[in-house]
């Protein structure tokens, strides 16, 4: 079989550039048009499709990207969201140097529970609150969205987008758990003491912080439901009663049966969560409602570029190789399709070698927050962050304090683990 035109993966690098340039030079009209825009590349692949092999096999294509990719991804992570958004702490860190950076460290490993949106939603509230008195929040900002938003999703397949599709692709679900926790702990506790010793000096500068309050969590309820969330997960290793076909596509059962479930456990969230507990949460449905807008073109343009890859691929590159590129990918574009890329690239129709494995799940999500768009929840908290008053740095100022972060820390990983 001949590998696709080069022509056919336009689409996708053109989908990507818009995510890249529109919101730093059109945020209005991306936030306003961004499902228009996201259909418009996808129906231009589909056009290309339809006029090489016809308009049956141009459906075949996008409906198995619909049903097999994107379908178990996105109803996974409107289950964390929904159930995440009705827990609400109350009290929360004292606002001194040590309670902001073990609210941290406790973020980090939470993000492998709940994954980094559910997390980055519940406490990043809490955290602005208890640092109100301080006139500079930004380096808080900034570490949480790189420690709560992304390194710490890489213990789980519900931490992080890439994870999960990992496990869809056959990944063990406490793969991550096993060889990756080492290289978080290198990650997190070089960044961890950094952010403590530039805190302690911040804090040298500001007022003292009110008294702090007594630690309350409401919705248990939704708890509740993430433990469903998780034994559903979990389940699909266990559970295999077949495939089923629908519109001409095979699906695995327990995939279209935790995919549905997932959905329900959404809706439930959404229905039982009391309308206080949103508000106090200043909860809003914008930014799930644009992954779920961005991720079908993603999914659908996406395809003929893996199959460029698996077309020339010599096989997997060195893991230290690897590592650099899949992250540095993932970082100014977003990590699950460049998850989905690199693994694809290495294992071809199996799993990657366990050491270029480790590589690409440790690159995809550690280098998630390198930018504003390198994962979900970045522009989420950015945005709650801007919502409560803190003057967030640009597309560009952000990377380059991001980077100072985050270089050390990386260098460090790829020493010890991948070098």
């Amino acid at each position: 079989m001949q590998p696709p035109p080069a022509l056919e993966a336009l689409p996708f690098a053109g989908l990507l550039a818009s995510l890249a340039l529109f919101p730093m030079l059109a945020p209005r009209f991306w936030h306003r048009r961004l499902g228009a825009i996201a259909a418009a590349w996808s129906a231009a692949l589909l056009v290309l499709l339809a006029l090489e092999a016809g308009p049956t096999a141009a459906f075949a294509e996008a409906w198995h990207a619909i049903l097999v990719e994107y379908l178990p991804f996105i109803s996974l992570l409107l289950a964390l969201y929904a159930a995440a958004g009705g827990i609400l702490i109350q009290g929360g860190p004292g606002g001194t140097p040590a309670s902001n950076t073990g609210w941290l460290a406790a973020g980090t490993l939470l993000a492998g529970v709940v994954g980094t949106t559910g997390a980055a939603m519940v406490l990043i509230r809490p955290l602005l609150r208890a640092n109100a008195h301080r006139a500079r929040k930004i380096p808080i900002v900034i570490a949480f969205i790189l420690l709560v938003g992304n390194g710490g999703g890489v213990l789980s397949p519900l931490g992080d987008p890439p994870l999960y599709i990992g496990f869809l692709e056959g990944v063990p679900f406490f793969w991550p758990t096993v060889h990756l926790a080492w290289p978080l702990a290198v990650f997190a506790f070089p960044m961890l003491l950094g952010f403590y010793l530039l805190d302690r000096r911040e804090a040298a500068l500001a007022p003292p912080p009110a008294p702090r309050q007594k630690l309350r969590l409401r919705g248990w309820r939704n708890v509740a439901l993430i433990g469903l969330v998780n034994a559903a997960v979990l389940a699909q290793e266990a559970w295999h009663p077949g495939a089923i076909r629908l519109l001409g596509q095979e699906i695995a059962g327990e995939r279209l049966a935790a995919s549905l479930l997932f959905l329900a456990l959404a809706g439930l969230a959404s229905m039982i969560t009391p309308l206080a507990v949103r508000e106090a949460n200043l909860f809003e449905w914008a930014p799930i409602v644009e992954i779920i807008k961005l991720f079908p073109a993603i999914f659908i343009t996406i395809t003929p570029v893996l199959s460029l890859l698996a077309a020339t691929s010599k096989g997997p590159l060195a893991p230290g190789i690897t590592f650099w590129a899949s992250g540095f990918v993932a970082g100014f574009l977003d990590n699950a399709p460049t998850y989905l890329i690199f693994f694809r690239q290495a294992g071809g129709a199996g799993l990657p070698p366990e050491d270029v494995l480790r590589a690409i799940s440790a690159g995809a999500v550690l280098f998630g927050g390198l930018t504003y768009i390198g994962n979900a929840p970045n522009m989420m908290i950015r945005a709650i962050a801007a919502h409560r008053g803190v003057r967030m740095p640009g597309f560009f100022g952000y990377i380059g304090r991001a980077g100072i972060a985050l270089v050390p820390a990386l260098g460090l990983v790829w020493v010890v683990f991948f070098r």
